[in-house]
């Protein structure tokens, strides 16, 4: 069975870093685009960044476009997120989402498999 663990949530001040780590287990991970999604308390579940199954392609929302940077490890089924100079309006349950490779949209709805999520707080 397919599991997925997130892990490397925290408070942080603003301004300062965060990394994301997230582990897939029971699928074959390079055959999977890998995805970091957010929802933040009363709203939408959204795309922040995604990655394809060999690394070749990103896409990164707007919102975190030059602060955030995306990236897996194959040999280690892993995924990244690496979170600089982050702002309060970061502040949000992050999840970690796996689809077939074929699959290539950043869309929540797309992805099948998910985490538990992490909580990344950003103060002010």
């Amino acid at each position: 069975q397919v599991q997925v663990v997130e892990s490397g949530g925290g408070l942080v001040q603003a301004g300062g870093s965060l990394r994301l780590s997230c582990t897939a287990s029971g699928l074959t991970f390079d055959d999977y685009n890998m995805g970091w999604f957010r929802q933040a308390p009363g709203k939408e579940r959204e795309g922040v960044s995604c990655i394809s199954w060999n690394g070749g392609s990103t896409y990164y929302a707007d919102s975190v476009k030059g602060r955030f940077t995306i990236s897996r490890d194959n040999a280690k089924n892993t995924l990244y997120l690496q979170m600089n100079s982050l702002k309060p309006e970061d502040t949000a349950m992050y999840y970690c989402a796996a689809v077939r490779w074929v699959v290539t949209t950043c869309r929540p709805a797309d992805f099948g498999f998910w985490g538990q999520g992490t909580q990344v707080t950003v103060s002010s």
